[in-house]
């Protein structure tokens, strides 16, 4: 009896053991909502994870979240969300089911985003003294829609980004008055501005409105700690890494003029190991705004993250890029040549799509100008903790552009019937008056015309060259043995570059100090030829480009695509040079900041190498020697926090910035300007802000000076012959005052605006050296510039944006934006400034535009939707972009608001439309 109750005992303190190892590993389930704190809504799209595991998901459109198989015992529930302090909530699984947080909104916008690397440079509110603001993940993706990706920060203090002629990609964007050559563009931390010229095309980064999380503007002379050509400031865009958490979405976007955009997203989540993975690809076309500027092209994105629990160690692979074709609008065209040709029945009798380039072969849109490109940007990031005070944080990067653009190429000049382009006159002029080119009745290009001409003009090839007898040859220069100048063939410009670089900061923070010490490495070649795209009817191209040759025929076409050979291999016309850029730049930092004081000062040091190699033109020197140049900057400022709500800031600087490319190799010669000299730039800013419960405040004054510019322009005489203008030591001086504030009144109701008031000038007259087509000096002439305006960006701007929650799921947004203070992007070679009494720069009709967006979030099926609709441009006003041409109108001029007919103009879209579906899984 004894011995059945001991094994009886037994047996029950087995299972007693057994039910508490059960309970001890017991899967919980977690859900509750997640609420924002300022106005009381559901925060849609947080993320919640339980600490030290791979659990974790995202709030639905109601803001609920269910957590499966959490562990028992005491956890950590980490919420976070974009703009949102994160929170850290204690709880025990085995009691607790029910998890609701309240989120509040963090005054640093950035500092819950997943950036890819530490060396980005980040500034943060009320406490890096720089002007600064920044566009979230969110707005960017329901507001670009069809818009060019520069235009999401037109509502920006100091930005004014236009269209330009309105193919997709060819927009442009300034910064205080600065072009794009002249501010400093980044993506995670990466310098994207040409090593030669400094332009950013960005037609080669339209992925980054599918993968930007946001984008800092940082205005003036910026926190980043590289020696970048920043004159204006520095937009800084930051991309997906590898995201932590699992799941997918795709999306569908359609718009005005046959746009259509596909995309599909997926996240693996991170594992038990540590290893995340991101994809992202998107499909685009439409047949453009403006006639004759279809296109369409994929973007991608892939990243590869490695961050183990409880590691040191944190590494990211990405590769993203964007490859596509689209049709141009290069030919720059007259308000009456709008008023002349194509649809002249909408508002103000003017076409505001027309093209003078656009045309048609075979029944098929057809342009001679068509830009093709795929630049792939790869980068791996390692951010190394050393310990508890010092960090490592280094970036590979890797990109092969190829591509270029296409144009037409021969002597068509000399024949009327080929003469399709006008030339430093309007097509009203070209077409019109003087009957140059053939057309059809709207004024489009007949393309199969321009094939029998081509046949007819070219006769059977009777030279030299035995295995093209016979055949239809042309050229642009030779003329003998049947062949024929008066021809029209499409050619393409490549433009390749191969670059690789490097970037390195050591950072170290001991107590109230922190000091870094950084590397910046750079190498890059840029490969410039054309080669023969389109025949247009003929069997075969005598070029004489190449010095080295008495000539050859060609009859090798590359195709005009962003995905084939781009011809390097291969035969070429016309020219065909590299540029080599080298660059090696050290800098540092020393930061003391306590909770009210952030005091800071940066400085670096670079070395820029040029050489530039000349495979056909220059046979006696195809190399040139290699010119170093260095460069450097200086900067620091200081913020203090007044009080919990208000804090005042000033920057100061001095750049040392290189020449570009063709400064230091001016008139396409290998031969190194002797007269070479960096650019000066100085800088000064002071700005306050305020931070209060429905209300943030900022404002600041900055006053920029840029001097010992070089600029070369190309001149034409009466006879029509080429030649050069060489202006230096050009100064001019930018200032201004910035406004911009968030206003949130109710619990449903925000509104944000800025103002931004400019006055950027010419400080003095100055002189220019002029050169014949055989670059010999031919004399001097002065240009009165002093005091003239800075064209070709607005001076004054002003924004107010409304957003209002009508329900939950519902909400309206409207924009109004207004633009003053416009002056043409006249030529400072322009005949008119050799006078001292002229009229300076041309002033362009100020405009106001509207526009309207609605977003609604669902529920479907079990996922998580979101349709938005955007209009913009509203009312359909017709307002001026831009202007080339700094014509003046005159008693008995024509005019169109003012404005002389004759001036060759951008007008801005009239009113466009787009509307996206994303399910989100």
């Amino acid at each position: 009896m004894l011995q059945k109750f001991t094994f009886l005992r037994a047996g029950l303190l087995a299972v007693a053991v057994l039910c508490l190892s059960v309970a001890a590993i017991a899967q919980n389930t977690i859900s509750g909502t997640v609420m924002d704190g300022t106005n009381d809504e559901a925060l849609i799209g947080a993320s919640v994870s339980v600490k030290g595991t791979t659990i974790g998901t995202t709030t639905d459109v109601e803001g609920k979240y269910t957590l499966n198989n959490v562990p028992s015992g005491d956890q950590l529930l980490i919420i976070s969300f974009i703009g949102f302090v994160e929170q850290e909530i204690a709880f025990n699984a085995s009691t607790q089911k029910v998890i609701n947080a309240t989120l509040l909104e963090d005054n640093n916008v950035l500092s819950e985003i997943v950036v890819t690397s530490g060396v980005i440079d980040i500034a943060k509110v009320r406490e890096t003294p720089v002007a600064v603001s920044t566009i979230t993940s969110e707005e960017i993706a329901l507001k670009v829609g069809n818009l060019e990706f520069p235009e999401v920060m037109n509502r920006t203090p100091g930005v004014y980004a236009t269209k330009q002629s309105g193919g997709y990609g060819d927009s442009r964007i300034s910064l205080r008055g600065f072009d794009q050559r002249n501010t400093s563009f980044l993506i995670n931390g990466q310098p994207v501005n040409d090593m030669e010229n400094g332009w950013v095309y960005w037609s080669n980064w339209q992925g980054l409105t599918d993968v930007a999380s946001a984008i800092q503007i940082q205005r003036g002379l910026g926190a980043s700690r590289l020696a970048v050509p920043s004159v204006g400031g520095t937009v800084s865009i930051f991309t997906k890494a590898a995201e932590l958490k699992k799941g997918g979405s795709v999306s569908q976007s359609v718009g005005n003029n046959g746009y259509l955009k596909t995309t599909a997203a997926y996240n693996s989540g991170r594992n038990t190991s540590g290893w995340a993975t991101s994809f992202l690809v998107s499909r685009w076309s439409g047949d453009g705004y403006a006639y004759g500027t279809a296109g369409e092209g994929w973007n991608y994105f892939a990243a590869v993250g490695y961050r183990p629990v409880g590691s040191n160690h944190s590494l990211n692979l990405s590769v993203l890029g964007a490859g596509q074709w689209h049709h141009q609008r290069s030919s720059w065209v007259s308000i009456r040549d709008y008023q002349n040709f194509g649809d002249n029945s909408g508002k103000d009798g003017i076409d505001r799509r027309w093209n003078t380039d656009a045309g048609f072969l075979d029944g098929e849109e057809f342009n001679m100008r068509r830009n093709f490109y795929n630049k792939p940007l790869a980068t791996f990031n390692w951010d190394w903790d050393i310990n508890s005070n010092l960090m490592l944080n280094t970036s590979l990067y890797a990109s092969a552009g190829r591509g270029g653009g296409t144009g037409p190429r021969g002597s068509n000049f000399r024949n009327a019937d080929l003469d399709m382009y006008p030339f430093n006159i309007d097509l009203t002029t070209h077409y019109n008056e003087n009957g140059r080119g053939t057309r059809d009745a709207d004024g489009f290009v007949d393309f199969n015309k321009v094939i029998s001409v081509n046949r007819a003009n070219a006769q059977p090839y009777s030279g030299a060259i035995s295995s093209y007898e016979g055949q239809l040859i042309g050229s642009n220069g030779f003329r003998n043995d049947g062949v024929s100048r008066e021809v029209l063939v499409r050619r393409s410009s490549m433009n390749s570059h191969d670059w690789i670089g490097a970037i390195s900061n050591l950072e170290g923070n001991f107590n109230n100090i922190t000091a870094s010490i950084g590397v910046d490495l750079r190498s890059y070649k840029g490969y410039h030829y054309r080669v023969l795209e389109n025949l247009m009817g003929l069997d075969g191209y005598y070029s004489t480009g190449n010095r080295n040759s008495a000539g050859q025929i060609i009859n090798t076409l590359t195709e005009a695509t962003p995905f084939g050979s781009t011809g390097i291999k291969g035969p070429k016309i016309d020219y065909y040079n590299v540029g080599i850029v080298g660059w090696q730049g050290l800098n540092g930092m020393l930061e003391y900041a306590n909770t009210r004081l952030t005091a800071v000062v940066q400085a670096g040091a670079s070395n820029q190498s040029f050489q530039r190699e000349d495979l056909f033109d220059q046979p006696a020197l195809p190399l040139s020697e290699k010119k170093n140049v260095g460069g450097g900057y200086v900067k620091g400022g200081a913020n203090f926090n007044i009080s919990d709500k208000s804090n005042v800031f000033f920057n100061t600087g001095f750049i040392s910035r290189q020449p570009q490319f063709d400064a230091v190799f001016p008139n396409f010669a290998n031969i190194v300007n002797e007269d070479l000299q960096n650019e000066k730039i100085t800088s000064i800013e002071l700005g306050y802000g305020f931070i209060g419960k429905n209300l943030t405040l900022n404002v600041n004054a900055y006053s920029t000076n840029w001097g010992n510019r070089f600029i070369t322009r190309s001149l034409f005489n009466s006879q029509g012959d080429q030649g050069t203008a060489q202006f230096r030591n050009i100064d001019v001086n930018h200032k201004g005052i910035e406004i911009e504030a968030n206003y949130k009144p109710t619990d449903k109701l925000r509104i944000q605006a800025m103002a931004s008031l400019g006055d950027w000038r010419y400080t003095k007259d100055f002189e220019a050296q002029i050169f014949d087509a055989n670059q010999q000096p031919i004399g001097t002439g002065t240009l009165y510039l002093k005091d003239a305006k800075v064209g070709d960006a607005a001076q004054t701007t002003g924004a107010i944006n409304i957003d209002y929650q009508v329900a939950k799921p519902f909400s309206l947004d409207l924009g109004y934006r207004f633009v003053d203070g416009l002056y043409a992007d006249y030529s400072i070679a322009d005949s008119q400034f050799a006078s001292p009494d002229n009229d300076g720069a041309l002033k362009l009709p100020s405009y106001s535009l509207v526009d309207l967006g609605a977003t609604a979030r669902f529920k479907i099926f079990g996922t998580d939707g979101t349709l938005r609709v955007n209009v913009n441009n509203l009312f359909d006003t017709v307002y001026i972009s831009e202007s080339e041409t700094n014509i003046q109108a005159e008693s008995g001029s024509q005019t169109w608001n003012g404005v002389d007919v004759r001036n060759s103009v951008w007008f801005g879209f009239g009113r466009t439309w787009n509307t996206s579906l994303r399910l989100r899984f």
